[in-house]
């Protein structure tokens, strides 16, 4: 049921549903993938056959070894973590290169942990008026198109499968919703 909402609501914006669990890998380019692959096979070759010395005592390989792991674990998540951020900056209209400077350069990951408290809000787009709207309005502010289901007495959100609204409690089957968000909460 809501999930024929989503599809409905997300080919309205531009034919493809970035918001979607399914589609959450999608959001990391090929570049970044292909950077963090060789960023770990370096890392491990760095310390177990590159210019740290190689000790011969006995123990050493297996530190050699989880010391190249972590390192290129986490140099290959910072990787993914940039692609990730270089993707979702645009999906959100903010300055790209800025945010892409700031997250990269400011050490210790801090850059992407700003960068996750200060981003905006994903936009769609309103079906009727193709009017850019933040993704918790109920109706477009430019044409009054109903995007989202709301109660009719305290026109809070509600699910499209509520029977009663979760805040007021009134009956949600007696208002007369629009045509395309009841046909889906009666199937």
């Amino acid at each position: 049921m809501s999930r024929a909402w989503n599809n409905q609501t997300s080919h309205a914006s531009d034919g493809r549903d970035e918001n979607s669990e399914g589609d959450s890998l999608r959001m990391i380019p090929a570049w970044s993938i292909v950077l963090a692959v060789c960023v770990f096979a370096l890392s491990m070759w760095w310390f177990n056959h590159g210019p740290v010395p190689m000790h011969r005592r006995p123990g050493s390989l297996p530190m050699h070894l989880i010391m190249g792991y972590t390192t290129g674990t986490a140099l290959a998540s910072y990787a993914l973590l940039v692609g990730y951020v270089s993707r979702d900056v645009k999906r959100r209209n903010m300055p790209a290169a800025l945010w892409m400077l700031i997250v990269v350069i400011m050490p210790g990951g801090i850059g992407a942990v700003v960068y996750f408290l200060l981003r905006q809000p994903t936009l769609i787009r309103c079906p009727n008026c193709t009017t850019e709207l933040t993704a918790g309005v109920h109706f477009c502010p430019q044409c009054r198109f109903q995007v989202a289901p709301v109660c009719g007495q305290c026109f809070r959100g509600i699910q499209i499968t509520d029977a009663y609204c979760p805040q007021c409690g009134h009956d949600v089957s007696e208002d007369h919703a629009p045509a395309r968000l009841r046909a889906y909460s009666d199937s």
